[in-house]
């Protein structure tokens, strides 16, 4: 099993969250963050005077996924997150060891 941690752009989230369930992906959880990569954050003019946001909102999905699903669902998310433009996010895959359902007591892949 896999953890796929992917920061995107807030407005693409239902584009990301349709397609995620076409293939299957069942659940996941969503977080409202902040962050700034290469762009250093950007200048925005409020009132006639400028403001430095250092910090751009973004949205951080986590999904646990079989490794049979690890390339459909990491495509999916590129696929739909994508832009064109900087600040389109990262996609991170890191290994899950174990995973159990609290109400079943389920483990495993059967958890997910």
């Amino acid at each position: 099993m896999k953890k796929i941690e992917a920061i995107i752009k807030p407005f693409k989230l239902d584009e990301v969250k349709d397609a995620l369930n076409e293939i299957g992906i069942q659940g996941m959880t969503v977080t409202e963050v902040k962050g700034f990569g290469r762009q250093k954050g950007h200048v925005e003019l409020y009132r006639g005077a400028e403001y430095d946001i250092a910090f751009i909102p973004k949205v951080k999905l986590d999904v646990v996924v079989p490794d049979s699903l690890v390339a459909k669902t990491v495509a999916a998310i590129e696929a739909k997150a994508k832009t064109g433009k900087i600040g389109d996010g990262k996609i991170f895959i890191l290994p899950v060891e174990e995973v159990l359902r609290i109400r079943t007591g389920e483990t495993g892949e059967a958890a997910i």
